[in-house]
């Protein structure tokens, strides 16, 4: 079974639409810059992949997270022809933070905060008259386990369209935290490169929507033909390739599917010492007998770490790749390390080429592992 996307909207520090988003990524450019969440002065870092969207420069404000969530499923709802969706569709929100950004400027500086700000069932119910709303918060792997739970309930009947959206906001709490293990602090974020010091969080949010394969009369963006997720619970922080292995093959299992099929990976490419060696020695597991294998690369040293909704934006960015011909380079990779050697990692400039399949990971701490395949269409 698979299952169309028929709708999808994403916004992060690099742009406010997918096209925007990939098309920056091609170029080269990056959405990081000076901090001003918070005071840059308490920290080593002093530079975050920021949506720089607040009313006051330098001035953080609350909710900024349910704003972003409550614009792009609106776009993606209105991008599928559902400006006016049915009030039981199941909507899976991957987030990390979920509001606490919020409550952290409420106990910093006081003001009202209501219990039902921290949740996102209000926010979407006032806007849309949306009820069925399930927040998952599996780490960085959010979006995609929420991804693979709407195509359950699609397949079981529970539904026959769902949203797939996740955002996060930058929390001082979880900024201050990897302020104090990565030292010294990175200056950008970049993936496979031996020079990579590690990760820097990103904000934003990504939304699709989901129908059962070739029941929309309208535009179809691709389609899903597999979502696979587990925790191997190896380690608290540094992922195990062998469980990065197994979520790959369960992905490809679903989608009834070999590895030569598979034409583009976007990895979940954290820039962190031992989650990038993970990720590219399970590549090479999976993919040594393929030839010449799949061109591969990670878009976070231009989006940052957008946390819960990291591997959803991997998929839409896939599917722009795939509809463009065009993939993005990994960015900041000079020196590639060793464990690369053997696969098509794109460097320099972006790869042009037809495609067709693509995997996309998502890896979070404590071993939780999501992996979707993702079939295009080309324009």
């Amino acid at each position: 079974m698979s299952w169309d996307i028929i709708g999808m909207s994403a916004m992060c520090a690099l742009g406010d639409t997918v096209a925007d988003i990939h098309g920056a990524l091609c170029a080269g450019r990056s959405g990081l810059g000076p901090l001003a969440a918070f005071d840059a002065a308490k920290y080593r870092a002093g530079a975050a992949y920021e949506v720089r969207d607040r009313v006051r420069p330098g001035v953080d404000e609350p909710l900024r997270a349910t704003r972003w969530l409550v614009r792009v499923v609106r776009e993606a709802l209105s991008d599928a022809g559902l400006s006016r969706p049915e009030p039981g569709t199941p909507v899976m929100v991957g987030t990390t933070h979920r509001e606490m950004r919020t409550a952290e400027l409420w106990w910093s500086y006081g003001g009202s905060l209501s219990p039902a700000d921290l949740h996102f069932t209000s926010a979407l119910r006032s806007a849309f008259g949306l009820h069925n709303v399930q927040t998952i918060a599996s780490a960085c792997a959010a979006s995609l386990c929420g991804l693979g739970m709407a195509t359950d309930l699609i397949a079981l009947e529970e539904a026959d369209t769902a949203v797939v959206a996740a955002t996060d906001s930058l929390t001082e709490s979880s900024f201050g935290g990897f302020d104090r293990i990565q030292f010294p602090p990175p200056d950008t974020i970049r993936a496979f490169d031996r020079s990579r010091r590690g990760m820097i969080m990103g904000e934003g949010a990504v939304a699709v929507v989901l129908r059962r394969a070739g029941e929309h009369p309208g535009r179809v963006y691709g389609r899903v033909r597999g979502v696979s997720m587990n925790c191997d619970a190896a380690h608290p922080t540094a992922p195990d390739s062998a469980g990065v292995v197994r979520a790959i093959e369960e992905a490809h299992a679903r989608a009834s599917l070999t590895a030569d099929e598979v034409d583009l990976v976007i990895v979940h490419g954290s820039g962190t010492s031992q989650s990038d060696v993970a990720e590219a020695v399970a590549l090479r597991e999976v993919f040594k007998a393929a030839r010449p294998g799949p061109l591969v690369t990670s878009i976070k040293g231009g989006t940052g770490h957008v946390s819960g909704g990291a591997g959803l934006l991997n998929l839409v960015v896939a599917l722009e790749a795939i509809r463009t011909r065009t993939v993005p380079a990994v960015g900041g990779l000079t020196d590639p390390i060793e464990e690369t050697r053997e696969l098509r990692v794109v460097s320099g400039e972006p790869a042009r080429a037809p495609l067709d399949i693509a995997q996309v990971h998502a890896v979070g701490m404590g071993g939780i592992n999501a992996v979707a395949i993702v079939e295009g269409v080309a324009s």
